[in-house]
């Protein structure tokens, strides 16, 4: 694919995530199943992806680069809810009009099918998250990023999201040390994480674990995959996986979990700040009164945020061997348009209570245009 690389903020944004991460001192589901939502005027149907390793992507370049056949958009479990139909149909409609063809709506619930599927060619777009666009381009460099959401600034300077350590309002008395919020306590506890493939939701905590967790003689050999596993003589007495940003929230919730991670853009259709300063440690967040599934049945309930690391915001991909360059120069071009940016059904005006995935805060935001080395601070996470 054709990039054009810009001379982004990344080493700002780098610095973030390792200052973040010192100060804090702080597989999805086994459900293979999607669903398929086509059209903005269709019930999902259900289906089934099956992609294998040894498909070479490759294959799949003469029924794309001319064809008229629907674009398949692979999406995450935790962008896969009814609650954010509207949202995937706005997006979806863009796309249709930009390049005269139907897309059609792939729904996970597992991440590692979606990564997958955009990997293997069986999807031609994708909305992952930066740790997700990375295992799918490690799987075939053909899969390249196109654009992400920018910050309050309208730039990539501030593109970033938050990723949380949240624990319950009744146990936060144990998180704190000298009137500070740390995650010393956290060794013994039962954790949930969302996936291994989550950036935010695994990625960067474990990192943050790693990195408070080095000096201790201990733990100074630990390692994402150490992580990964509860038990006897384990850093974690019990490791489970949400599967999505809004499974691992609901673990902590029921108290199946001491300690979740799980990231704030993910939530925030649920939740409502209570009390403190968003993003900051000691914010306190209340489910919704109108919270959508899974948390119809724990409106009310509260939970405390004991950590907080910046992560770079989510690209929308695409696999390169199935759609031809002028049709990803059409779709950057008109995805980080004014047009787009101004378009209520994706950026969510501030004050509306429609849900979306993405929301205006300073009337700046929009999409801008990335390469694959601004995903280098995700990589180095891991060196």
């Amino acid at each position: 694919m054709r990039l054009v690389r810009k001379p982004w903020g990344t080493l700002a944004i780098l610095t973030m995530i390792i200052v973040f991460a010192s100060l804090a001192g702080c597989g999805g589901g086994s459900n293979d199943a999607t669903a398929n939502d086509t059209g903005s005027n269709t019930t999902d149907q259900n289906a089934t992806t099956n992609p294998s390793n040894n498909e070479n992507a490759s294959q799949n370049t003469e029924t794309s680069q001319t064809s008229d056949k629907p674009l398949v958009f692979v999406w995450y479990p935790n962008e896969s809810g009814e609650d954010l139909k509207g949202a995937r149909e706005a997006i979806g409609a863009v796309i249709e009009k930009a390049t005269g063809r139907k897309v059609e709506h792939k729904l996970t619930t597992d991440y590692n099918i979606a990564i997958e599927a955009i990997a293997s060619g069986q999807a031609d777009l994708s909305f992952t998250g930066a740790q997700g666009y990375i295992a799918a381009h490690n799987r075939n460099p053909k899969v390249m990023p196109m654009f992400v959401s920018s910050g309050e600034s309208g730039t990539l300077d501030d593109a970033v999201y938050y990723s949380w350590f949240n624990v319950l309002p009744e146990n936060a008395g144990m998180w704190q040390k000298d009137g500070k919020y740390t995650i010393d306590p956290m060794v013994g506890k039962r954790m949930s994480f969302v996936s291994n493939n989550s950036t935010s939701g695994f990625k960067v905590p474990s990192s943050v674990i790693i990195e408070h967790f080095k000096n201790d003689p201990q733990w100074k050999d630990l390692t994402a995959e150490d992580l990964m596993e509860g038990g006897k003589g384990k850093f974690f007495s019990e490791v489970m996986f949400g599967g999505s940003h809004q499974g691992s929230a609901v673990n902590l919730l029921t108290n199946k979990a001491d300690v979740a991670a799980f990231c704030d853009g993910c939530v925030a259709n649920y939740v409502e700040l209570k009390e403190g300063e968003a993003n900051r440690p000691g914010a306190v967040y209340k489910v919704r009164d109108d919270a959508a599934d899974p948390f119809t049945n724990l409106k009310g309930k509260e939970f405390v945020v004991i950590s907080v690391t910046p992560v770079l915001n989510a690209p929308f991909s695409v696999n390169t061997d199935k759609v031809d360059q002028a049709t990803i120069d059409k779709l950057i071009e008109v995805f980080t348009s004014d047009e787009v940016a101004n378009n209520e059904d994706i950026f969510i005006p501030k004050g509306s209570e429609k849900k979306g995935l993405f929301s205006k805060k300073s009337g700046k935001e929009r999409f801008v245009p990335v390469d694959d080395s601004w995903f280098n601070p995700i990589r180095e996470l891991s060196n």
